[in-house]
């Protein structure tokens, strides 16, 4: 692999009331393509489209804590606590990110010292979040059809990703039952 793991982006706007579940939804989809460990098919309906979901019970507790916090950075962002959907403000958006970041452990080599494993990032899906808010119905439901398309974008893009691109991916070297370490990094520094 020369240079730069590649890096997916991925685009989703979601009110307040959605934006946990609608994050969560799409971290379950990117791990169900990329952990490399059999899994129990399972899915989960978010906003009428139905997605994959990991049920291993370290992935969902780590993708639940990270969308809580991304959830409270956008509400600080925002600094608007009125109802879940409705606002006053007139532009009353706010952005956030996340990166989900596939690491590959690699053997440091040393002369006569066995040294530690070292971990380089093969892949990395940044999510950026863009949460929308309305002062009134109309708006409220051209939002709902603007979230629900971004959903499915961000899903069909996740899908189409992982069948194009898979010449980056470092061969399995252990008998680990995740060959392939996470990380989940909220609202990342670039």
């Amino acid at each position: 692999m020369d240079g730069k793991p590649p890096e997916f982006t991925l685009e989703l706007s979601a009110d307040r009331s959605n934006v946990k579940d609608v994050v969560k939804g799409i971290m379950h989809t990117v791990f169900f393509h990329r952990f490399f460990t059999p899994l129990t098919p399972a899915t989960h309906d978010v906003l009428d489209t139905t997605l994959p979901y990991v049920s291993e019970d370290d992935i969902e507790e780590l993708i639940e804590t990270r969308a809580t916090a991304l959830v409270r950075s956008l509400d600080t962002a925002s600094s608007t606590h009125t109802s879940p959907q409705y606002s006053a403000k007139s532009n009353g958006t706010s952005r956030g990110s996340l990166a989900i970041k596939f690491l590959e452990k690699k053997r440091r080599k040393g002369w006569f010292i066995a040294k530690a494993d070292e971990e380089t990032v093969w892949e990395t899906w940044t999510i950026e979040v863009t949460l929308t808010s309305a002062r009134s119905e109309p708006e409220a439901e051209r939002n709902r059809r603007v979230m629900e398309s971004s959903l499915q974008k961000a899903a069909m893009k996740v899908v189409t990703t992982v069948n194009e691109e898979k010449g980056h991916i470092p061969p399995i070297t252990t008998n680990e039952s995740n060959p392939f370490p996470y990380q989940i990094v909220v609202n990342p520094k670039t």
